[in-house]
């Protein structure tokens, strides 16, 4: 794919390089990087991938999308500076795999606890309707009835999109994914398009990361911000800050309860 029209995805600030060239693949982990790709330097919480851009040029990056602009830059590779990377890498990843959730419907499911079951459950369901379902989870991805191994609840936005892009191509008419706060606060779920979310219920967890209760919230709170006009919102009112979740969503909300 050619980079200019990988760009016309994101926010660029500047450029130095020829936009006119070709892209055979994407990658965020230098490591990975092979002759011909893009790499996004994105600012991670374990490390920072500015400093592995010359690591990924030596290895053969073309062009680089990046943060903070490097001093030193290789001859004959385009640079690109953005706003925000992190963000970036997923609007570039649905571009590069060809916007694989406009060609079936995502359901996204969030909360503290349930949201392996409830995506489980429903991917079951609708295979048993006859339908081919792609399953994004804790425990194991699935294309149809293959198994794809996972390492987190929510993958990077990169192999997010190539395993849905894989749906798609399959003939995949839904996909059902657990969407973690993690996800939604490192924008691996950017540029996504979702026909859906669901909401199980909230509490006190994963405060090491988000520091405090309400950040932890307001992240799985934008996940509803962001669904679309014509997107159904599914919130638990059993739980006191299920209507929170949906307070300014565009999306059309249904609620379900046990006891109220």
């Amino acid at each position: 794919m050619e980079l200019d029209i990988l760009l016309k995805s994101v926010s660029v600030v500047r450029v130095t390089g020829d936009t006119v060239r070709n892209i055979t693949g994407i990658n965020m982990d230098s490591r990975l990087v092979q002759p011909g790709d893009l790499f996004v330097a994105v600012k991670g919480t374990q490390a920072d991938g500015h400093a592995y851009i010359g690591k990924a040029v030596e290895k053969g990056a073309v062009a680089v999308v990046c943060e903070a602009w490097p001093e030193v830059q290789a001859e004959g590779v385009t640079y690109v500076q953005v706003k925000d990377s992190e963000s970036a890498v997923g609007r570039l990843a649905t571009v590069f795999y060809g916007d694989p959730t406009s060609k079936l419907q995502l359901i996204g499911v969030t909360g503290t606890n349930g949201k392996t079951t409830i995506a489980t459950l429903l991917y079951n369901m609708f295979r048993v309707f006859g339908y081919k379902c792609g399953l994004c989870s804790t425990v194991c991805n699935y294309i149809d009835d293959e198994a794809v191994p996972t390492e987190h609840t929510t993958p990077d936005p990169i192999t997010l999109n190539r395993l849905l892009g894989r749906m798609a191509d399959e003939g995949c008419k839904y996909a059902f994914m657990e969407v973690s706060s993690h996800a939604v606060a490192q924008h691996r779920i950017a540029g996504l398009k979702f026909a859906g979310g669901i909401f199980t219920n909230l509490t006190r967890d994963h405060l090491d990361y988000h520091k405090t209760f309400e950040n932890y919230r307001d992240a799985k709170k934008a996940f509803f911000d962001g669904l679309p006009k014509g997107a159904f919102a599914v919130t638990n009112v059993d739980d006191r800050n299920g209507m929170v979740m949906v307070q300014n969503t565009k999306a059309v909300v249904k609620t379900y309860s046990l006891r109220a």
